[in-house]
């Protein structure tokens, strides 16, 4: 049982890679297979993608929570955990981003993926250093924050998947709210970025 922990996050790591792969293969974007596909089995990828990003990110919640409940918190699943989740993040925005160019997508997605980028860095470095940077609350909130908005633009970008109301009444404001949760994301992505910087930077001094 105390190894359940470490499996679930393991498939974390599988699932986030399919869910990219069915993206990508929606998009256009895996030759010999991609041009193949009809409508229909475009929009298939597109919700099997999405309901694998929901249970990946279930899982998010459930290792962590496992560890602590059957005490089976250990060195390969701290490791894990954190690469899990950026894998997932990552690959799903780049998914987004394949499927659908939006200007009010792509600046937050950017900024949400230089962060992680600069702040696993900033950790090997210290790593290297002997300098731990321990996992704030702020930034625990910021994983879950960026999941929502995260799911909300992939049920954004694949709407006609889904066979919902394509009505301006209905769609404007859910596009609105979505983009508008992916910015907050953004914002607060950044702002725990900073942190994790400040952090780092007082320790070296």
């Amino acid at each position: 049982m105390k190894a359940l922990p470490n499996i679930l996050t393991s498939a974390r790591l599988v699932i986030a890679l399919f869910m990219f792969v069915a993206l990508a293969a929606a998009a256009g974007g895996v030759p010999g297979l991609s041009d193949q596909l009809s409508a229909e089995q475009q929009f298939s990828l597109q919700r099997w993608a999405f309901w694998a990003f929901v249970v990946a990110a279930v899982t998010d919640f459930f290792d962590g929570w496992l560890a602590r409940k059957l005490d089976a918190v250990s060195v390969w699943g701290a490791i894990l955990d954190p690469i899990g989740d950026k894998i997932l993040v990552c690959g799903a925005l780049l998914g987004l981003m394949a499927l659908g160019p939006n200007p009010l997508v792509i600046l937050p997605a950017g900024l949400i993926l230089f962060r992680e980028f600069a702040v696993s860095a900033l950790r090997e470095v210290g790593a290297g250093k002997g300098i731990k940077l321990p996992v704030t609350l702020l930034a625990k909130w910021k994983t879950t924050l960026q999941l929502v908005a995260i799911g909300a633009e992939l049920i954004l970008v694949s709407w006609s998947a889904f066979g919902l109301p394509n009505e301006p009444r209905v769609f404007g404001p859910a596009s609105l709210a979505t983009h508008a949760l992916l910015w907050v994301a953004a914002v607060v992505t950044l702002v725990t970025g900073a942190q994790y910087w400040e952090a780092a930077r007082k320790a070296l001094v």
